[in-house]
């Protein structure tokens, strides 16, 4: 009875899959920059009110911003969504994680233009320097998607299984940018 119970055990823990250390670590990581999340989008409220803002790492002028409580508010309007993009792009699986490209260029280019134009009109997206990354994005993700449903129409398959086909799996982080060139 022993003997079975000890197989039964082993065959469990056989089943399971085998969590790395460094998986568990970047997980962590993940998991506390996403509950973090607020506290990062309020960040601003601890920049002073005042034009210079001066700490014993730096000096920051915020120039036709005129308040670097402003000028960091609007960093952060900007730089936590971004965050949460790039999140969202290096750990999701599915075949269209590649549309998740426009609006990350998006929100760098408007924090790009913040620091460049001044306090000027920085949130009006400039339509043509996102052509050329649509331009690639948006016939790739509707070739793929043909792709997917002429091979659900030729097959049994279903679409669960078919995108499990297409999915990108790469073993770290550096692989995953790599595909990109």
């Amino acid at each position: 009875m022993k003997n079975r119970q000890q197989k039964l055990k082993e065959n469990l823990v056989k089943s399971q899959p085998k969590v790395s250390k460094k998986s568990l670590v970047l997980g962590s990581i993940i998991a506390t920059l996403l509950a973090v999340t607020p506290f990062l989008f309020n960040l601003y409220q601890s920049v002073p009110n005042e034009r210079v803002w001066n700490t014993f790492l730096f000096s920051y002028d915020s120039g036709d911003w005129e308040s670097a409580n402003y000028a960091m508010w609007i960093f952060t309007g900007k730089a936590v969504p971004l965050m949460l993009l790039l999140i969202w792009f290096f750990t999701n699986r599915h075949w269209w994680y590649h549309a998740l490209i426009v609006p990350i260029f998006m929100y760098i280019y408007q924090i790009i233009s913040i620091y460049n134009d001044g306090a000027g009109v920085f949130d009006e997206m400039h339509f043509y320097y996102m052509i050329p990354i649509m331009a690639i994005i948006v016939p790739s993700i509707y070739l793929i998607r043909a792709r997917i449903f002429n091979k659900i129409n030729e097959a049994s398959k279903s679409l669960e299984e078919l995108e499990a086909e297409f999915k990108i799996s790469p073993k770290n982080f550096w692989e995953k940018i790599k595909q990109y060139f």
